[in-house]
């Protein structure tokens, strides 16, 4: 083989490595972007669950007094759905989650002996991916029942 013909080939090896450097780099972008982008709905999740089971505990209270008064609580007491709903309300106002949640949805569930608080927020990707929305819809819930012993 001639010396020409090596340099050409190392050329093209050069040329081939650059495009790899920059696959690899394009690849590792969105990798950051993925995991920044999950990371902050892992944390947003995890908040609103706590605010639910704060709520829940909230809505808990809102035992039926009249069924205490009148025949006993049994092994579960009843939970009062317009008691524990306002008693949510409250909760929610009072911890400010509105503004550290903008656009926060929210809705409670009975069943007569227990209470679930379901909540859903927003949430600007710091990342948001090519082509896609720039917001996400996070949402978190928390169940709550009074035993009696």
């Amino acid at each position: 083989m001639s010396r020409r013909h090596h340099r050409r080939r190392g050329l093209d090896a050069g040329g081939q490595t650059t495009l790899l450097v920059l696959g690899f780099f394009l690849v590792a972008v969105l990798l950051i972007g993925v995991v920044v982008d999950a990371s902050a709905a892992y944390l947003q999740r995890q908040s609103l669950n706590a605010l639910a089971d704060g709520a829940a505990l909230a809505a808990a209270d809102g035992v039926q007094g009249e069924q205490v008064y009148a025949g006993g609580l049994g092994e579960y007491a009843e939970i009062d759905p317009v008691v524990a709903e306002s008693y949510v309300r409250r909760y929610l106002a009072d911890s400010g989650a509105g503004q550290r949640f903008p656009g926060l949805r929210w809705a409670v569930e009975h069943t007569g002996t227990s209470v679930t608080v379901r909540l859903a927020a927003p949430l600007d990707l710091p990342i948001p991916p090519p082509g896609s929305a720039d917001t996400a819809l996070i949402t978190g819930s928390a169940s709550a029942v009074v035993i009696v012993r």
